[in-house]
């Protein structure tokens, strides 16, 4: 028999109030609170409890409180990842950024999916992964929808809502976001 949290990172339903889901996203929870009551003097605090959120990558991240996810422990950041101030990652599903890769204020990040059907939403759900590749840019207030890729060193204008793939070495923008030109 697989946990409901197996289910979750496989993408499969889940039943998100089961205790030991309720008890991560506690656990997330507060670490986010105590990261976003920092002042810049505590970088030591912070680095602390990056370290303790991300599943990989908390100790070279650059981070802006306020800062908030679902579990922290499905982010896996490669080398140099900054985000700017307010963004969200809700991470029922496995969330990997490359190195250098830059958020904008504003960004959200969201793995999870609904169902169609009113009375399996009431107690079930799911979500795809998200993959951002290497030095990529993303502008404040975009959108990274549950299931997308973000190929390496492309661009994604502020604002846009990425809701498909996205191949490598392009400016993309818009809602739905789409591939304006190669950079």
């Amino acid at each position: 028999m697989r946990t409901e949290r197996e289910k979750m990172l496989a993408g499969e339903l889940y039943d998100p109030f089961d205790p030991d889901l309720v008890a991560r996203r506690d656990q997330a929870r507060a670490l986010c609170q105590t990261l976003n009551a920092t002042k810049e003097s505590e970088q030591g605090v912070r680095r602390r409890v990056l370290e303790d959120l991300f599943g990989a990558g908390g100790d070279t991240v650059w981070m802006q409180p306020p800062f908030y996810c679902d579990y922290g422990s499905n982010i896996r950041l490669g080398a140099r990842v900054f985000f700017n101030f307010n963004c969200t990652v809700l991470d029922v599903c496995e969330v990997r950024i490359g190195d250098y890769t830059l958020f904008g204020p504003g960004v959200q990040i969201l793995t999870p999916l609904h169902p169609l059907d009113a009375d399996l939403r009431r107690k079930q759900e799911y979500g795809k992964p998200i993959e951002i590749g290497a030095d990529v840019w993303v502008g404040g207030g975009a959108l990274i929808l549950a299931g997308v890729r973000i190929g390496s060193r492309t661009i994604i204008g502020a604002g846009s809502v990425v809701t498909r793939d996205i191949p490598e070495g392009v400016l993309a923008a818009g809602n739905p976001c789409r591939v304006i030109r190669s950079v």
